[in-house]
């Protein structure tokens, strides 16, 4: 038996999602967009939503009032995250 088999074989394939923020919640993040590569626990947009606070201190705040697309529809803070997938940050909409 080879090391590598005895250690479950080749390493997790990487996730990657690209993050948008739109309105008040690029303001905060400090950026319009940005690729995050998924550690291991992070699997659904809770999860993200987490990182993200803990990535822009500034947003983490806003995170319980935003909305979440995944791939342009709305998602549940329960939905899955996938490697590829486009998640958008949408903060309250206000105005007249």
């Amino acid at each position: 038996m080879s090391g590598d088999t005895a250690l479950g074989g080749s390493p997790p394939a990487r996730r990657r999602v690209t993050v948008l923020y739109f309105g008040g919640a690029r303001d905060a993040a400090g950026t319009a967009e940005e690729s995050v590569d998924l550690p291991e626990g992070v699997r659904t947009v809770s999860d993200l939503s987490g990182l993200l606070g803990t990535r822009h201190p500034e947003l983490a705040g806003r995170l319980s009032s935003v909305r979440f697309g995944v791939n342009e529809a709305f998602a549940e803070p329960h939905q899955a995250l996938a490697n590829g997938d486009v998640v958008a940050v949408i903060p309250p909409v206000s105005g007249g």
